[in-house]
Protein backbone atom coordinates (compact mmCIF):
# COMPACT_ATOMS: atom_id res chain seq x y z
CA UNK A 1 0.00 0.00 0.00
CA UNK A 2 2.77 2.42 0.78
CA UNK A 3 4.08 1.62 -2.44
CA UNK A 4 0.85 2.42 -4.28
CA UNK A 5 1.27 5.93 -2.56
CA UNK A 6 4.71 6.81 -3.63
CA UNK A 7 4.16 5.71 -6.91
CA UNK A 8 1.25 7.73 -7.07
CA UNK A 9 3.19 11.03 -5.20
CA UNK A 10 5.81 10.50 -7.68
CA UNK A 11 3.50 10.50 -10.89
CA UNK A 12 1.73 13.42 -9.74
CA UNK A 13 5.03 15.37 -9.11
CA UNK A 14 6.51 14.03 -12.23
CA UNK A 15 2.97 15.65 -13.46
CA UNK A 16 3.59 18.84 -12.40
CA UNK A 17 7.09 19.49 -13.03
CA UNK A 18 6.64 18.81 -16.70
CA UNK A 19 3.62 21.35 -17.07
CA UNK A 20 6.15 23.73 -14.56
CA UNK A 21 8.89 23.07 -17.78
CA UNK A 22 5.95 23.23 -20.39
CA UNK A 23 4.35 26.90 -18.76
CA UNK A 24 8.37 28.15 -18.77
CA UNK A 25 9.43 27.34 -21.63
CA UNK A 26 6.40 28.85 -23.34
CA UNK A 27 6.77 32.10 -20.91
CA UNK A 28 10.87 32.40 -22.45
CA UNK A 29 9.72 31.48 -26.17
CA UNK A 30 7.17 34.56 -25.80
CA UNK A 31 9.94 36.46 -24.21
CA UNK A 32 11.87 35.78 -27.05
CA UNK A 33 9.33 36.41 -29.70
CA UNK A 34 8.47 39.94 -28.08
CA UNK A 35 12.07 41.13 -27.17
CA UNK A 36 12.96 40.36 -30.79
CA UNK A 37 10.05 40.64 -32.64
CA UNK A 38 9.59 44.44 -33.13
CA UNK A 39 13.54 44.09 -34.26
CA UNK A 40 13.09 41.30 -36.98
CA UNK A 41 9.41 40.37 -37.86
CA UNK A 42 7.15 43.59 -37.42
CA UNK A 43 9.38 46.92 -37.01
CA UNK A 44 7.25 49.91 -36.34
CA UNK A 45 4.08 48.15 -35.14
CA UNK A 46 3.13 49.25 -31.92
CA UNK A 47 -0.40 47.24 -31.82
CA UNK A 48 1.92 44.16 -32.38
CA UNK A 49 4.51 44.33 -29.65
CA UNK A 50 1.51 45.87 -27.21
CA UNK A 51 -0.46 42.13 -28.32
CA UNK A 52 3.04 39.77 -27.94
CA UNK A 53 3.61 41.48 -24.35
CA UNK A 54 0.26 40.82 -23.16
CA UNK A 55 0.56 37.44 -24.34
CA UNK A 56 3.85 37.02 -22.47
CA UNK A 57 2.16 38.45 -19.80
CA UNK A 58 -1.16 36.02 -19.88
CA UNK A 59 1.56 32.61 -20.09
CA UNK A 60 3.66 34.64 -17.10
CA UNK A 61 0.57 34.22 -15.10
CA UNK A 62 0.27 30.78 -15.96
CA UNK A 63 3.55 29.66 -15.69
CA UNK A 64 3.24 31.64 -12.05
CA UNK A 65 0.27 29.09 -11.71
CA UNK A 66 1.92 26.18 -12.75
CA UNK A 67 4.77 26.79 -10.14
CA UNK A 68 2.55 27.01 -7.23
CA UNK A 69 1.25 23.67 -8.37
CA UNK A 70 4.49 21.79 -8.58
CA UNK A 71 5.52 23.69 -5.12
CA UNK A 72 1.79 22.12 -3.60
CA UNK A 73 2.80 18.75 -4.48
CA UNK A 74 6.35 18.51 -3.19
CA UNK A 75 6.75 16.98 0.23
CA UNK A 76 7.45 19.17 3.39
CA UNK A 77 11.35 18.55 3.05
CA UNK A 78 11.31 19.66 -0.68
CA UNK A 79 8.70 23.12 0.21
CA UNK A 80 10.96 24.14 2.95
CA UNK A 81 14.24 24.08 0.78
CA UNK A 82 12.46 25.73 -2.22
CA UNK A 83 11.21 28.71 0.21
CA UNK A 84 14.61 29.09 1.56
CA UNK A 85 16.25 29.43 -1.16
CA UNK A 86 13.35 31.61 -2.88
CA UNK A 87 13.68 34.08 0.04
CA UNK A 88 16.95 34.12 -0.21
CA UNK A 89 17.29 35.00 -3.92
CA UNK A 90 14.11 37.51 -3.52
CA UNK A 91 16.62 39.36 -0.78
CA UNK A 92 19.75 39.46 -2.84
CA UNK A 93 17.80 40.42 -5.94
CA UNK A 94 16.54 43.74 -3.90
CA UNK A 95 19.16 44.51 -1.94
CA UNK A 96 21.99 43.80 -4.78
CA UNK A 97 19.09 45.54 -7.51
CA UNK A 98 18.87 48.72 -5.36
CA UNK A 99 22.63 48.91 -5.11
CA UNK A 100 23.35 48.43 -8.16
CA UNK A 101 20.86 51.07 -9.95
CA UNK A 102 21.97 53.45 -7.41
CA UNK A 103 25.66 53.23 -8.29
CA UNK A 104 24.12 53.95 -11.94
CA UNK A 105 22.26 56.95 -11.24
CA UNK A 106 24.79 58.50 -9.02
CA UNK A 107 27.18 58.04 -11.40
CA UNK A 108 29.72 55.83 -9.62
CA UNK A 109 29.72 53.23 -12.40
CA UNK A 110 28.86 54.07 -16.16
CA UNK A 111 27.04 50.95 -17.11
CA UNK A 112 23.03 50.96 -17.32
CA UNK A 113 21.26 48.87 -14.61
CA UNK A 114 19.73 46.12 -16.48
CA UNK A 115 17.02 43.94 -15.44
CA UNK A 116 18.82 41.66 -17.05
CA UNK A 117 22.06 41.72 -14.92
CA UNK A 118 19.52 41.23 -11.86
CA UNK A 119 17.57 38.13 -13.57
CA UNK A 120 20.87 36.96 -13.75
CA UNK A 121 21.98 37.42 -9.72
CA UNK A 122 18.56 35.83 -8.58
CA UNK A 123 18.83 32.92 -10.71
CA UNK A 124 22.22 32.21 -9.74
CA UNK A 125 21.11 33.04 -5.86
CA UNK A 126 18.57 30.66 -6.23
CA UNK A 127 20.09 27.87 -7.85
CA UNK A 128 22.89 28.31 -5.05
CA UNK A 129 20.21 28.03 -2.66
CA UNK A 130 18.42 24.76 -4.05
CA UNK A 131 21.74 23.17 -3.83
CA UNK A 132 22.65 24.51 -0.37
CA UNK A 133 19.54 23.34 0.87
CA UNK A 134 19.73 19.97 -0.34
CA UNK A 135 23.27 19.80 0.94
CA UNK A 136 22.31 20.52 4.13
CA UNK A 137 19.49 18.16 4.52
CA UNK A 138 20.59 14.39 3.01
Amino acid sequence: MNDSMDNDWKKCNSINTIRLAKWTAAWVITLAITTFGPIFLWPENDIITVATIGGNFLVGIGMIWANKQHLASLDELQQKIQLNAMGLSLGVGLIVGISYSTLATTGIINAHAEISHLVIVMSLTYMVGIILGNRKNR
